[in-house]
């Protein structure tokens, strides 16, 4: 039985499909929806001087102003997809809503476990080839890792 369904989004036209078909799926079987949005660290490589290798400028202070400043505007625009998407999609069904921080994949799974999902849903770019190779699916990594059925929606393009 299905009653408690996870939804991840990120701000793509693709979690825009998955969103779409996981609250319908929701309103047919009347389940309460996860809505999760993962917000990942920006990794920096630093050369031994301490500067950043591409820009050249100093990342001494990784607990600045400006990264707290950017923080805050990450949150608030996970916020801001997270409430509209809930607002176009969700009715009258139930939602709690997920905005964290950290590995996307590990992020859904741990978000999956928090909400005691029955279903994952999530979409998937079709990466293929080297894109895939380098940029790795989220999609795969959810499914490999997860112990509750995950439904992987593919966009269909225009």
């Amino acid at each position: 039985m299905i009653k408690k369904i996870l939804i991840g989004i990120d701000d793509s036209t693709y979690a825009e499909a998955a969103a779409k078909y996981g609250f319908k799926l929701a309103e047919t079987l009347d389940a309460h929806v996860g809505l999760v949005h993962m917000t990942e660290p920006v990794s920096v490589t630093m050369t031994n001087n301490g500067a950043d290798e591409i820009l050249g400028t100093s990342m001494q202070n990784l607990s600045g102003p400006d990264n707290l400043e950017l923080l805050k505007v990450q949150d608030e625009i996970a916020e801001n997809l997270i409430t509209s998407t809930a607002k176009k999609y969700g009715g009258s069904l139930e939602i709690t809503q997920f905005n964290e921080y950290g590995s996307t994949g590990e992020g859904i799974i741990s978000c999956s476990h928090e909400f005691k999902a029955d279903l994952i849903i999530i979409g998937t770019h079709r990466r293929t080839g080297l894109d895939r190779l380098l940029m790795g699916s989220i999609a795969e990594y959810v499914v490999r890792h997860s112990e509750i059925p995950v439904l992987v929606v593919p966009f269909k393009g225009e």
